[in-house]
């Protein structure tokens, strides 16, 4: 990450963002929550399988189940990733250190619509990957 000290933002309430940003950290915690379990290892979660009855499913059961499985563990891939963006944004916030709402490409403010609508957006528009 590209520390731009010299770039200060004061046209941002950073409550504000702040707030946003542990509000869907909630969100996604309780999302990861229901699909799966943390592997004790930091932002690393593992899909649970889909519950399954005492009875031996039939195979097209078992087909559903190793689908479902599959569908875990993708979702939970793009939740942790976020999960990762919105730390990473709550760090900046919480270093003080004004490097939040600053593009890590250029330097420059992010605009402040691109902020409302993803908090946690580490570039500008101009730079969005």
């Amino acid at each position: 990450m590209v520390h731009f000290a010299y770039m200060k933002r004061n046209d941002l309430d950073i409550a504000h963002f702040q707030k946003l940003l542990e509000e869907e950290r909630k969100v996604l915690l309780q999302e990861l929550g229901d699909s799966g379990h943390p592997t004790g290892y930091k932002d690393d979660w593992e899909a649970q399988p889909a519950h399954q009855d005492a009875q031996e499913p039939d195979f097209v059961d078992q087909a559903d189940n190793v689908v479902d499985f599959q569908e875990r563990v993708a979702s939970l891939s793009e939740l942790e990733i976020r999960l990762g963006e919105v730390d990473k944004a709550l760090q900046k916030i919480a270093l003080n250190d004004g490097t939040f709402g600053i593009c890590e490409v250029s330097g420059e403010p992010i605009e402040i619509e691109r902020l409302e609508a993803n908090p946690a957006a580490p570039t500008s528009i101009a730079h969005m990957k």
